[in-house]
């Protein structure tokens, strides 16, 4: 009989959860280079991310109250258009995660840590991933305890930065002409918001992680709405006040030449250590990529189990009993991306990825529009994944050429994967078409006999190694010592 995962998320966990994912390190690193692409208006960009979010965010909201389990993008995609693209999806996100890690290694070398001491950007990214990969490999217990503590570092942090913000416009040290200037000498006002916007999307990703979680939230059909759009509203209007407090605070060339642009707040307000706040925002820099390296290696670990990526990958530290071998690639390739490019250029990068995601989620609203799903399941008009879709395509466009060469070469892996993984589907199912009659019927009798015995309607619903198997990820994978009952055997280790 296949064991359920429990449903003992709230609707306050799931929020808190979702807001703790998206405000994260991004808005720390990047408040400068979004000053940079569309000038002193820096709140412009964000608001038009924050938009654009919430459209795609409507389309998460339906699928995951219509197929409450755990999978996510990859899971839709395949239930929409095939194993193949689920392959092409779950691989854009691995990439993007990777990505991610190496913008956020990067962003660690900067400037808030140059406040506290010198040291060659190249030792610093190669320790820093050393030391995350070592505490992912320790284990997922250390790891969601530290990140525990850094998240309520790290918001402490966002709120900080308003209240200085805010007291240096109280005392008229503050520039609010800034926040009306839109354009740069690059850009005339729409092209610079559009390119800041690309940047700003970045700060907003996170929420479709959460989409993971559905199987385990008290009534979805309700709670998962909610917590995810009051998440997005609540990071936007965060954001929005970080971008108003830091314009108007802060010249925005010397906002936009910072690699650390909220320290810059901390030097125009005054009464407070460089070091003190440098070391919040490394912490939080620091988060973002632990939490992204561990959702990386889990997922390559994922596919590999469902033999959409190579056998190694699967591999488990005998006494650890985390994905070692995946660890140590996805860490790897975030190393080498960190050492061969900028911050803003692998968040642009990162969002390219994350639009091809998108743009295939929005697609499957509208397709799997005739399934039936679960009953009630929350319905958004049909017009916003329309919306959602037509924004993805639309931000393609203001992708940078240099940007679009990295990424292409990223998502020419995942369309030779997705090819590979189609025809090999294919053929299995050739395969089990043309066996004997007498053997299709003894194994659908077996099924029957399965389904009776797990109280399930016939053809009910998957557990987590059925969802993988379909191109998602189980909940039960990512972090396996916590959620199998005691007394579990160990797991081959895959050699």
């Amino acid at each position: 009989m296949a064991i359920a995962l429990k449903r003992a998320v709230t609707t306050p966990l799931l929020y808190f959860f979702i807001l703790g994912d998206i405000l994260g390190a991004g808005v720390y690193v990047l408040i400068g280079s979004i000053a940079g692409e569309s000038g002193g208006a820096v709140w412009l960009p964000l608001l038009v991310a924050l938009g654009l979010a919430t459209l795609t965010a409507g389309a998460y909201a339906e699928l995951a109250t219509k197929y409450p389990r755990a999978g996510g993008s990859a899971h839709y995609v395949t239930t929409a258009f095939g194993p193949a693209a689920g392959s092409f999806v779950g691989f854009c996100m691995l990439a993007a995660g990777v990505v991610s890690v190496g913008a956020l290694a990067r962003g660690f070398a900067g400037d808030y840590l140059q406040a506290l001491v010198t040291l060659p950007t190249l030792v610093v990214v190669v320790v820093f991933l050393v030391l995350l990969a070592a505490l992912n490999i320790r284990g997922i217990k250390e790891s969601l305890g530290a990140n525990v503590v850094a998240t309520l570092i790290e918001v402490g942090g966002l709120v900080l930065i308003i209240g200085l913000g805010a007291w240096v416009m109280l005392r008229g040290d503050a520039d609010l002409g800034r926040l009306t200037q839109v354009g740069t000498a690059e850009h005339g006002a729409v092209g610079a918001v559009l390119a800041g916007t690309v940047l700003a999307f970045y700060s907003f990703v996170g929420f479709e992680t959460s989409v993971n979680l559905a199987e385990e939230v008290k009534d979805p059909r309700r709670s998962y709405p909610r917590a995810l759009f009051g998440a997005v509203l609540t990071a936007g209007v965060v954001y929005m006040l970080i971008g108003v407090v830091a314009s108007a605070a802060v010249p925005t060339d010397v906002l936009s030449g910072s690699s650390g642009p909220l320290l810059e707040v901390v030097h125009v307000a005054g009464g407070m250590p460089d070091w003190l706040f440098s070391v919040i925002a490394l912490v939080a820099v620091a988060n973002g990529a632990l939490l992204t390296g561990i959702m990386s290696s889990r997922l390559a670990y994922g596919m590999a189990n469902d033999g959409l990526l190579p056998a190694a990958l699967a591999r488990i530290l005998p006494r650890r009993r985390t994905p070692w071998v995946a660890v140590l690639v996805t860490s790897a390739v975030s190393l080498l991306l960190a050492l061969t490019g900028e911050v803003d250029s692998l968040a642009a990068t990162l969002v390219l990825l994350l639009l091809f995601v998108f743009a295939s989620v929005n697609a499957s609203v509208l397709v799997l529009r005739r399934e039936t799903g679960e009953p009630g399941h929350f319905r958004i008009p049909t017009i916003i994944p329309w919306l959602g879709l037509a924004s993805c395509l639309f931000l393609f466009t203001r992708i940078e050429g240099e940007v679009w060469v990295r990424g292409l070469i990223l998502v020419a892996l995942g369309v030779v994967l997705a090819v590979v993984n189609g025809v090999r589907a294919r053929r299995d199912g050739a395969e089990k078409s043309g066996e004997p009659l007498s053997r299709r019927n003894l194994m659908s009798e077996k099924k029957d006999s399965h389904d009776e015995d797990s109280n399930e309607p016939k053809g009910g619903r998957p557990g987590p190694t059925d969802q993988g198997r379909q191109g998602g990820m189980a909940t039960r994978e990512v972090a396996p010592e916590l959620t199998e009952p005691e007394g579990a055997q160990e797991p081959p280790d895959r050699r």
